[in-house]
């Protein structure tokens, strides 16, 4: 009894790391997009499927596309898979995506019991993206700029302001260091005008004190000073002597 509860178990328990694949991919309208799932070595030759979660009922997909034989590729509209059983890999193509394509998809392998899978979720995001690696020939003045455009241009951009940051500092302490010579030079004329203009008014005050110092000295005659006057009380016989001797 427990021999046959433990086979059943192993039928319905998915083996652990059986099939391993990307948990999600994304793209633009438009796209395409594709991945990879690989299986373990008993799972070679089983059939292998891509199908989108939500199934009807007991069935967990819906639209599901099988596998090829012998690594034939398989296409249904706009999804293909082919299986390589020599690496062990699942291939799964989506082309032109919608928004209605975004959702969980299995990427799975049929087998007794419970089926190996692995859950991919798709997140397809409005607008179109642009390839680097297709030439633009259209002119930028026709062709007004798109979202990926614009895009493109702000990742080149970036790198240019990096570059050209070292400059503008550069640019900037130069400035700075000009102003800082030129307030000191301007701060230091400004002393030795003032210095200047002290030294002048202090002239001045002492010119005027000179001038002043000689204007109330009394002025002398030398000649007068070394003639004697005659004194008061002389008889005109002395005076006349007196002028005599003078002459």
């Amino acid at each position: 009894m427990w021999a046959l509860i433990l086979v059943w178990g192993c039928l319905l328990l998915p083996g652990y790391g059986a099939m391993v694949g990307p948990k999600e991919i994304s793209g633009f309208e438009g796209d395409t997009v594709s991945l990879q799932c690989t299986y373990q070595e008993e799972l070679r030759t089983h059939q292998k499927y891509w199908c989108k979660q939500g199934g009807f009922l007991l069935s967990r997909c819906s639209n599901t596309i099988y596998a090829g034989e012998d690594g034939q590729e398989t296409t249904e509209g706009r999804v293909s898979i082919q299986d390589s059983p020599q690496t062990l890999t699942l291939h799964v193509t989506l082309r032109k995506l919608t928004l209605q394509d975004s959702g969980k998809y299995y990427c799975g392998v049929s087998k007794l019991g419970r089926d190996e899978s692995v859950l991919v979720s798709l997140l397809v995001f409005p607008g179109t993206s642009r390839s680097p690696t297709q030439p633009d020939f259209t002119s930028a003045e026709d062709t007004p700029l798109s979202p990926s455009s614009s895009s493109s241009v702000s990742s080149v951009s970036i790198p240019t302001v990096r570059i050209l940051a070292p400059v503008f500092v550069l640019l900037a302490l130069l400035l700075a260091a000009g102003l800082a010579a030129l307030g000191s030079c301007v701060l230091r004329w400004r002393k030795e005008a003032h210095l200047a203009t002290e030294t002048q008014r202090n002239g001045k005050v002492h010119l005027s004190h000179l001038t002043s110092e000689e204007d109330e000295a009394p002025s002398q005659d030398p000649e007068r000073d070394m003639i004697p006057e005659p004194p008061l009380h002389m008889s005109g016989e002395e005076l006349g002597f007196s002028k005599f001797i003078s002459v």
